[in-house]
């Protein structure tokens, strides 16, 4: 017996033309990222992992493009998304230690791994009203089921992550009332003063120029940084973690997300769309074409 036989049928990803098809391949989606990661990363655990075995601080940029490729196969990878669930269980295999709370913990715990994937959820939600568009009632389940099959990709039992949105509004209620907290992690991708080198991607000419204006670059770069994870983050989560956000800086907020608005529905799907997400939007437009004939 093979052993894609003896483990069955591989968990699919979402559905063509579902909620999560649009939104996780829109640009727009990119802004919403480190809000995701930052409450990702409040959780004790979570954040002691990335804390003691993330690259993040010394190959910031190599990390953001793999995780990034990451995600687009979880929901444009076809056939390739479950493969890319089992790397990543892989790779966390041997992530471990004592969080900030002396507790031990596990990369792979079913808790510890279904929060990391949880969080997308209320983001996307909270992200979509001021990026995109309000989801409605339908919508909000909708997203909420293809997420659900989002996290059997990644290897998450049902069991371990609510199956109903009525479900997962107490589960997320009490685990930011009982787990998360500011770390040292959240501190570092919030603040302005982390050092962050120049990106290392491009023609070499263009790596020198970045290279040379850096100092000058990323003091703006990290305050707008900061100012977005904050602000694309749900109140309560932002509340829980304890990060300041004022009126002044929710009307700015807002001011930028309805420019986003306007632009980004008017540009080419070039633009508009990252590669996979686009790629696969246009194998799926050829598929139905077919079939339609």
């Amino acid at each position: 017996m093979s052993s894609e036989s003896a483990r069955g049928a591989d968990p699919v990803p979402p559905p063509p033309g579902g909620v999560l098809w649009s939104l996780s391949g829109d640009i727009r989606a990119l802004l919403m990222l480190p809000a995701a990661l930052t409450l990702q990363v409040a959780h004790p655990a979570v954040g002691a992992g990335v804390d003691e075995h993330s690259v993040f601080r010394t190959d910031p940029w190599g990390r953001g493009e793999r995780s990034l490729s990451s995600l687009q196969l979880w929901v444009y990878g076809g056939e390739e998304a479950a493969e890319e669930g089992r790397r990543l269980r892989r790779l966390h295999r041997t992530i471990r230690g004592t969080d900030t709370r002396g507790r031990s913990y596990h990369a792979l715990s079913p808790a510890n791994y279904a929060w990391v994937h949880a969080t997308g959820f209320p983001v996307y939600r909270h992200g979509a009203r001021y990026l995109l568009r309000p989801l409605g009632r339908d919508q909000e389940r909708a997203l909420y089921r293809e997420w659900l099959q989002v996290g059997r990709v990644l290897g998450i039992h049902d069991r371990d992550m609510p199956q109903t949105i009525e479900e997962f509004w107490p589960y997320y209620r009490g685990m930011l009332a009982d787990e998360i907290e500011r770390t040292v992690v959240v501190e570092e991708l919030v603040g302005t003063g982390a050092p962050v080198p120049p990106p290392d991607r491009g023609p070499p000419a263009l790596r020198l120029l970045r290279r040379a204006l850096w100092p000058v670059l990323l003091p703006p770069l990290a305050r707008f940084r900061g100012f977005l994870t904050v602000g694309l983050m749900p109140p309560d989560a932002r509340e829980a973690i304890g990060l300041e956000w004022t009126e002044v800086q929710e009307r700015r907020l807002r001011r930028f997300c309805a420019v986003v608005r306007m632009v980004v529905p008017v540009l080419p799907e070039g633009l508009r769309y990252l590669p996979r997400a686009r790629r696969a939007r246009a194998a799926h437009r050829e598929a139905r074409r077919r079939e339609a004939r």
